[in-house]
């Protein structure tokens, strides 16, 4: 039987390294593809002119084609114009999640179209399962790395394309296939934690450049306590985040976090911690492969990435094609939901849905 000839998308980095070089010994066919999605940011990781060059010369050790594909206006459209729309509506963005979707996706499997390559490979840490007569992503063995959280937008069709190569594997594995493969430097390289487009990590920066007006927009206003009365003054509702408690420049005796965030009147509410807890959410744009798996009983549901997944029930509010809508009650309270981030769902391991925090 022919492997497949596959898209192998190269950053430079150990993960997606590695992985071509596992598919490379599995007997694929394969071709590198690096992308650029912003000018200048990080020295290192997915998207600049380093990464591509770092890429480059990892293909060439391992003897296989190197693409470049300039996705920097596409990159800027669909997800910084995003990014910067939401924290300007009082909200908090995940560009990673649309990301994945709208470029890392939706872009190279056209370019795959183009070179000929059946599937698109990638460095995630995630699996794919068939359940049911669906494509679902699954939880990678190494559950500190797993990355699904990122990849929930992925469609059915997306999965049926994809090979993720490290999903069996943990992360020091990882690490020790690079070095016994003689890319030791690689092995011990770190990795960002950062927005790629945003090298300092500090995003009112990178909206006070990027917004036009910023500092007409970003005015000061009120801080209320939970019941409305004004408590202080803040500096612009885009620098504050919800759970926020560092930076708020107001003093109160005792630690207040930001409850919630109205962009439309410029207030932000504060509050003591457990006022950001709460039992119920609901998100909107939804995505899921099988409908019927949400009303099989509890399933587990993550507000954030590094959170816990929480047991809850799911009810689909509006089942419309165009903006599934669904209502989550945890059987426990979670802390610090936040507009505008995503909620996954798992069920055994199987994510079975998410969609975007309203």
């Amino acid at each position: 039987m022919n492997k497949p000839k596959v898209l192998m998308a190269m950053s430079g980095g150990i993960d997606s390294s590695v992985a071509a070089m596992l598919l490379l010994e599995q007997g694929c066919d394969l071709v590198g593809v690096t992308f650029r999605t912003y000018d200048g940011g990080q020295t290192s990781g997915c998207g600049n002119i380093s990464a591509a060059d770092e890429a480059a010369a990892i293909a060439a050790k391992l003897g296989i084609q190197h693409h470049v594909a300039d996705f920097r206006q596409l990159f800027h459209d669909n997800v910084v114009c995003n990014f910067i729309n939401e924290y300007m509506h009082g909200r908090t963005p995940n560009p990673c999640v649309l990301c994945n979707s709208t470029i890392k996706w939706g872009f190279l499997l056209k370019l795959a179209d183009e070179l000929g390559c059946s599937h698109i490979a990638t460095g995630h840490y995630a699996k794919i399962v068939q359940h049911q007569g669906h494509w679902h992503l699954a939880e990678a063995a190494d559950k500190l790395k797993d990355q699904t959280y990122f990849l929930w937008m992925l469609t059915e069709e997306n999965l049926s394309r994809t090979i993720f190569p490290l999903g069996e594997f943990t992360k020091e594995q990882i690490r020790q296939m690079a070095a016994e493969r003689g890319f030791v430097k690689l092995s011990q390289k770190e990795e960002s934690q950062e927005i790629c487009f945003i090298p300092d990590n500090n995003y009112r920066h990178f909206l006070a450049e990027h917004v036009p007006d910023f500092e007409q927009k970003c005015v000061a206003g009120d801080f209320l306590d939970t019941q409305g009365k004004i408590v202080g003054k803040h500096e612009g509702f885009p620098n504050y985040t919800i759970g926020q408690r560092k930076g708020l420049k107001v003093a109160f005796g005792v630690p207040k976090y930001v409850v919630s965030i109205n962009a439309d009147k410029n207030q932000v509410v504060l509050g003591d911690r457990e006022d950001l807890y709460q039992h119920e959410l609901v998100a909107s744009h939804c995505r899921c492969a099988n409908l019927e798996l949400l009303g099989e009983g509890h399933c587990l549901a993550r507000i954030r990435y590094r959170s816990k997944a929480t047991a809850a029930k799911i009810t689909v509010e509006e089942p419309s094609v165009d903006n599934l809508t669904l209502k989550i009650n945890f059987d426990e309270a979670v802390w610090g939901v936040t507009p505008g981030q995503s909620l996954v769902i798992y069920r055994n391991g199987m994510v079975i849905g998410g969609g975007i925090i309203d």
